[in-house]
């Protein structure tokens, strides 16, 4: 019987939302070489596939955080998604910019809140997961009490693993980078020979060449 994970990882691989290529690495904005692109903000085009995500993060925010109060999405992958988890969940939404604006009333946080109110956290994608943290910080520097966040896909990284258990934040995701590369070597996305190397990138993606 396939995992949780593995099914949504066939899931994202049908919709081209994760490419890999091994062979010829994509090179990330931070300079980093990677085997893998991941694009969440594609399944937002098959009905389907968002459903599917908004009915697992729901699922899993009613088990896990049955008084939650506030949905807030981190900009901007992650605002369509968190807004349809608010809706099905009959909640207030908010959206946490990288920065404040530079105009009007120079937002952080879009939309309403109160201090003290009980929040779940949604992303797309976790890498090191500095910037998801960053949403984290700005919500409770805003007096609201984070329970958590739940994402799409994290890379796996011992950074992120680290940087969660240091900002004292709960982190579920509804598939990872292990079950990834397990399903494309059995479905035949990749060549056995690769393994290796979509692993060893893994442990160490600033040294990936």
């Amino acid at each position: 019987m396939e995992t949780l994970e593995k099914i949504f990882a066939a899931k994202l691989l049908k919709v081209k939302a994760i490419k890999l290529q091994p062979t010829n690495p994509f090179t990330w904005a931070s300079g980093w070489k990677s085997p893998i692109y991941c694009d969440n903000r594609k399944t937002l085009s098959y009905p389907e596939v968002r459903t599917y995500i908004r009915d697992q993060f729901v699922n899993l925010i009613k088990t896990k955080y049955p008084r939650v109060e506030l949905i807030a999405g981190v900009a901007t992958g992650a605002i369509a998604q968190g807004a349809l988890v608010a809706q099905e969940l009959e909640l207030p939404f908010v959206y946490v910019r990288s920065a404040a604006k530079n105009h009007g009333l120079e937002n952080l946080i879009e939309g309403e809140y109160k201090e003290g109110q009980k929040v779940v956290v949604v992303e797309d994608l976790i890498s090191t997961g500095g910037s998801s943290l960053q949403a984290v910080e700005a919500l409770r520097n805003a007096g609201c009490d984070v329970l958590g966040m739940v994402a799409i896909f994290t890379y796996g990284f011992q950074k992120a693993i680290d940087n969660f258990t240091n900002a004292h934040c709960v982190l579920d995701t509804l598939s990872d980078y292990n079950a990834m590369i397990d399903l494309a070597q059995k479905t035949g996305y990749v060549q056995e020979s690769d393994v290796v190397k979509l692993k060893e990138w893994r442990l160490s993606p600033e040294s990936y060449k």
